[in-house]
């Protein structure tokens, strides 16, 4: 099947493109910055500079890729997005606008969409099910919130074969992008490089998490599953929710020495404040057997060694001598 990935030099994008690869998929990459130093080379990866916000730009690749699906994740998250929500609402909602209309005109069937948290807002109870109002406090969040609602009204309108998860905050063997949700990976991140971290949050802060491979099995399995199955187009996916305390608690088992407190930021505080406690993904569980493979202990077992090898690889990169 062939595959293009809005964005793909993003958290989610390069390890979704290296899971697709190995699937055997040919897949083609976009996003507004060069091919990476940990992309896969050209000879397997064709890499295409898009700025998604150019419409005439996207429909000429997606007329030239003629891809059977698309992954649109180009996105400015959450923490970046604040400061400059104008380019934010250009990108993500400017971006998806022109990928939809691309699909439509083009005759592509299934775009692919990552949503977020981020859309839910204050006045929630703690945990919450697919259907609760919208109510974003953010910019990434807004944006996301009416991403949904576009792409539904693509599927209503236009027989776009539209399908979204709702990923809790994503942690991967790499290094943060700009999230709210950033703390979380940044314990294990600076834990492993500088033996020590400064959280910006509360220690009772409580969020929904999700390993990375737990969330690219999920976009994976939702973009494979029966249209017929599907009751829905955007699903929420969970997996576990524990506190910063319980986080740094299970860093400090697995690097002896480690140094975690916390010092809170107010604005980031306050977003935190205003996303749920635990994601209800029954939907998800009943329409396509979504299942979490992954919880806060057996991530630690499997992240931690992957950071050390990556920020090991990274430094002796650093120090090699250019020729």
């Amino acid at each position: 099947m062939r595959t293009l990935v809005t964005g793909a030099g993003g958290q989610v994008g390069l390890d979704l493109i290296a899971a697709l690869m190995a699937q055997g998929h040919e897949v083609h990459a976009s996003d507004v910055r060069v091919r990476p130093d940990d992309a896969p080379d050209a000879r397997d990866l064709p890499w295409h500079m898009l700025d998604v916000c150019d419409p005439e730009a996207v429909r000429n690749l997606v007329a030239r890729v003629r891809p059977d699906r698309i992954f649109h994740l180009a996105a400015i998250l959450s923490a970046r997005g604040e400061s400059m929500p104008d380019v934010t609402y250009q990108v993500n909602q400017g971006g998806l606008y022109n990928v939809l209309e691309a699909a439509r005109l083009e005759g592509i069937t299934q775009v692919m969409f990552t949503s977020t948290i981020a859309v839910f807002g204050p006045g929630l109870p703690p945990s919450v099910a697919d259907d609760v109002p919208l109510q974003p406090t953010t910019m990434y969040g807004v944006t996301k919130a009416s991403g949904e609602m576009l792409g539904a009204y693509y599927s209503r309108r236009f027989g776009i074969d539209f399908r979204a998860v709702r990923y809790p905050g994503l942690i991967s063997a790499a290094v943060p992008g700009g999230g709210t949700s950033d703390y979380a990976l940044f314990m294990y991140v600076d834990g492993v490089r500088r033996g020590r971290y400064t959280a910006f949050c509360r220690p009772d802060t409580t969020i929904p998490l999700m390993y990375m491979p737990d969330g690219l099995r999920a976009l994976l399995e939702l973009s494979n599953a029966p249209r017929s199955a599907l009751t829905r187009c955007v699903y929420n996916v969970g997996a576990f929710s524990p506190t910063a305390a319980r986080i740094a608690d299970a860093v400090t088992a697995a690097i002896p020495d480690v140094k975690i407190d916390f010092d809170p930021d107010p604005i980031r505080q306050a977003i935190l404040d205003s996303w749920p406690d635990l994601l209800i993904d029954d939907a998800a569980r009943r329409d396509w057997n979504w299942r979490p493979e992954f919880d806060l202990e057996s991530m630690t077992n499997d992240l931690v060694p992957r950071l050390r090898a990556m920020l090991t690889d990274d430094n002796e990169t650093e120090q090699a001598p250019h020729v």
